[in-house]
């Protein structure tokens, strides 16, 4: 097994298609085709990380966040992230990070958060927009039914829970091919007049090259026409945050004293009370403040998340309890995900769930 079959399984689970713009995903260190002795999953590859895969003889570390986040001018080891990378490059160890696109993903971070609450009925918070593409093609009438199959058999096609979705119009079309041409349908230098069947069908983004390449690998013609459009359809498996609900609803203070425990918090920073029971609830790990209006719209009752500032409590306007439980508390299980994920892909190969905690903030 090298570092791509590996990187190939995550991206089923969590495609970086679907990343924020901001983020730096995917193979950070290392090269895709060495082959694995030991896979490391870790929230953060600190030093210490490194030195435990190399205790564990892991060559690939699969890290939540990415160690390398902005661009590095110089690799010299005078700070943390330096350091790291110039570690596992010494020791042949290759890195990659999930970040966002597992915030994105519909069982990723935040659903992690949901079952260890107990949270069901489970919907994205902010789906994702312009993550759903559409193919118009064009194809000979008996030949439509097999372009079709092989672009289903590619991923297209699907819709919630439906697939082999398409739409078909049957027409004329015409060409001409020049001295230089090689038609399958007529001759070259004469004006082709095929019945033709024009083809739509929508497809994920992150399966573009897949449904492309089928396109191309099937139909007959030697120049095949096609458009792609984007489009505006919010896509409800992707997106940031998740809402749910409990089967029972509990008082405030008995509903942070779940979430402290479930959560394994040190403490709770939360808005003022509204003396009113707890049982639709929002979660988003790690930083959240951008999505507190969204829970609000959502008619959530609480809002779970991270890094809250002094102000961001104020935007709660006794509409909403706003719960900070912090960033590492937060998003804590997501290397349990990853472990349990693996495990079941690779079934005949060690998965480690890395014992470092790499919590940064201390509490007294």
């Amino acid at each position: 097994m090298i570092v791509q079959d590996v990187i190939n399984h995550l991206e089923e689970l969590a495609p970086l298609a679907y990343a924020e713009d901001f983020d730096n995903v995917g193979l950070l260190v290392g090269n895709n085709n060495i082959s694995v002795t030991g896979i490391l999953v870790t929230l953060d590859t600190l030093e210490s990380v490194v030195d435990e895969a190399i205790k564990e003889k892991c060559n690939l570390i699969v890290s939540f966040h990415p160690i390398i986040f902005k661009g590095l001018k110089k690799i010299t080891g005078q700070n943390y992230v330096e350091r790291v990378v110039m570690k596992a490059i010494k020791h042949d160890i290759a890195i990659y990070s999930v970040h966002t696109a597992l915030d994105n993903a519909l069982q990723g971070v935040n659903d992690m958060i949901c079952n260890q609450l107990g949270l069901k009925n489970k919907r994205i918070l902010i789906p994702q927009s312009e993550t759903i593409k559409k193919l118009t093609t064009y194809a000979p009438i008996r030949e439509a039914e097999h372009l079709r199959n092989a672009l289903f058999s590619a991923g297209a096609g699907s819709i919630g829970n439906y697939s082999n979705c398409s739409f078909n119009v049957q027409g004329i079309g015409t060409f001409n091919g020049n001295e230089n041409s090689n038609p399958t349908k007529g001759q070259k230098g004469t004006l082709q007049h095929e019945e033709e069947t024009k083809i739509t069908v929508t497809y994920a983004k992150h399966l573009e090259s897949e449904v492309i390449n089928a396109l191309h690998k099937t139909h007959s013609y030697e120049e095949v026409a096609y458009e792609i459009t984007t489009l505006e359809n919010k896509n409800q498996n992707i997106g940031m945050g998740i809402i749910g609900i409990f089967e029972e609803s509990m008082n405030e203070s008995d509903f942070l004293t779940h979430l402290k425990t479930k959560m394994q918090a040190k403490s709770i920073r939360h808005s003022s009370f509204l003396n009113k029971n707890i049982k639709k609830v929002a979660v988003l790990g790690g930083s959240g403040s951008f999505a507190i209006n969204a829970a609000k719209t959502a008619g959530a009752d609480a809002f779970i998340t991270a890094d809250l500032k002094y102000h961001d409590f104020f935007t709660a306007e006794n509409n909403i309890l706003l719960a900070d439980i912090g960033h590492y508390e937060s998003e804590q299980f997501t290397k349990n995900l990853l472990v349990a994920y693996l495990t079941k892909k690779i079934t005949n190969f060690a998965i480690i769930l890395s014992k470092t905690n790499t919590n940064p903030v201390k509490y007294f």
